[in-house]
């Protein structure tokens, strides 16, 4: 018996619309985009070609359907994400890694989505100031470390 993976298509397709409904309002354009993109992925909705085989008595034919392109589905940028997480990796030095999140309060984020650069100035301050204070301590690592920090939103 064959089983066919489970894709986030196969999830948004089912899924995304009653998902779409309940956070309306929360959803950029941006992201509905990504998310129909995703969903038409390699299916009709984007078209595709037939490709037959031309050998006699063969016939065998198979229906390619058309990617969608967009950056962020997993289907169309799987082998790009892998090569470049392969030639990042391959740039880091040869020591522990630790990935540590900060997380503004909602009532904070609702304030910074008026005063970014006061806010995130002040939580890249915050971040590094406490990571490097834990680090020193002699409770923990006793170390002086160095900081990489990026802004999720």
């Amino acid at each position: 018996m064959t089983h066919s993976a489970l894709e986030v298509a196969d999830i948004l397709r089912d899924h995304g619309p009653a998902w779409r409904t309940a956070n309306r309002g929360h959803v950029s354009l941006e992201q509905m985009k990504v998310m129909s993109a995703i969903e038409r992925c390699r299916t009709a909705a984007l078209g595709g070609h037939v490709a037959r085989c031309e050998n006699e008595g063969c016939g065998y034919t198979i229906i390619a359907y058309n990617s969608c392109r967009d950056r962020h589905c997993p289907k169309c940028q799987a082998a790009a994400s892998r090569q470049w997480l392969a030639e990042r990796e391959a740039e880091l030095l040869p020591v522990s890694y630790f990935h540590i999140v900060y997380t503004l309060p909602a009532p904070i984020a609702d304030i910074s989505y008026q005063n970014k650069a006061v806010i995130y100035d002040l939580l890249f301050k915050a971040a590094a100031q406490t990571t490097i204070t834990i680090a020193a301590d002699p409770k923990h690592l006793r170390a002086q470390i160095g900081i990489t920090a990026v802004l999720h939103t």
